[in-house]
């Protein structure tokens, strides 16, 4: 079934799927988004207990509850400065050394530094040999992505893509597929050197959104690549604070460079994880963990 399931995503048209799966999630008609999220939270075991809205029926279209805020303080963040934190919840797909330029996608199967970020050579030269941290957001999981320290963003790079699941089924059988789907690279300078966290897209996702420029990509689906290096386009966003968010489900990576960062040894693969839990450490702290 596992097998199928993958060869059935070559076949549907994935971009079609997910325009329509837009439409569904932006319908404000009760008639259509009172049901759906109903359905789907039935499906998914969702919990709205640590929402700031928690009645169901309060959402304006699907699309708001499945970016739904959190309560205040619901997800403290843990540590100091210098803990890494955990961008979102979910749960951890791989994690470790960048060896040369090949990154784990699954037990037995890499991909390319440089095909996930576009073929940008000034991007791979800075996380080559460096660490990476790959976080799978489930359909009931909280949506919105979050600073794992304190930067300032440098530029973003937009790259049309496939849409395949990410889901474990399917990672683990479609090379090279998170450097496959549709994604946003942002890269941005910290105390710590370059980190970029990058938003992968998925079967039926709507969207990716950012908070300092909104939807990414473009109708034409087109690359896109975008400096943030001026003092008009500055964005500056501290540890912990709100910086994109899924339009339906869907993967982060976070890449670090060499010896920049420390990955906490409790995780693992398929570790759960929650947003603010420590992932790892920079700066002095890393150092210690590593003396």
């Amino acid at each position: 079934m596992d097998k199928l399931f993958v060869y059935l995503q070559y076949l549907v048209p994935q971009h079609l799927l997910s325009r329509a799966a837009g439409w569904l999630a932006n319908c404000r008609s009760p008639l259509v988004r009172t049901p759906f999220i109903y359905l789907f939270m039935r499906i998914f075991r969702v919990d709205l207990s640590e929402a700031r809205v928690q009645d169901f029926r309060q959402f304006q279209h699907f699309n708001e509850f499945f970016t739904r805020e959190l309560l205040p303080d619901s997800r403290p963040l843990a540590g100091d400065a210098e803990t890494l934190v955990s961008p979102a919840d979910g749960t951890v797909s791989q994690l470790g050394r960048i060896t040369a330029d090949r990154l784990l996608q699954a037990k037995g199967m890499d991909y390319s530094l440089s095909d996930l970020l576009g073929g940008e050579a000034r991007d791979v030269d800075l996380f080559r040999d460096g660490s990476f941290i790959t976080i799978y957001l489930s359909p009931r999981d909280y949506h919105r992505v979050h600073m794992p320290m304190a930067g300032k963003l440098l530029r973003t790079v937009y790259l049309p893509g496939q849409l395949f699941s990410v889901n474990r089924r399917t990672t683990q059988q479609v090379p090279g597929l998170l450097a496959r789907n549709e994604r946003l690279v942002c890269v941005f300078d910290t105390a710590a050197g370059p980190m970029a966290v990058i938003l992968v897209g998925a079967m039926i996702v709507a969207g990716i959104q950012t908070v300092w420029a909104g939807r990414a990509g473009s109708g034409d689906r087109q690359s896109q690549r975008r400096n943030y290096n001026t003092l008009t386009s500055q964005v500056k966003l501290e540890r912990g604070r709100e910086m994109g968010r899924f339009m339906l489900g869907s993967t982060v990576i976070l890449l670090f460079g060499p010896r920049a960062a420390t990955l906490a040894d409790n995780l693992g693969a398929d570790s759960p994880i929650q947003l603010g839990q420590a992932i790892g450490a920079v700066g002095t702290a890393a150092k210690r963990t590593t003396s």
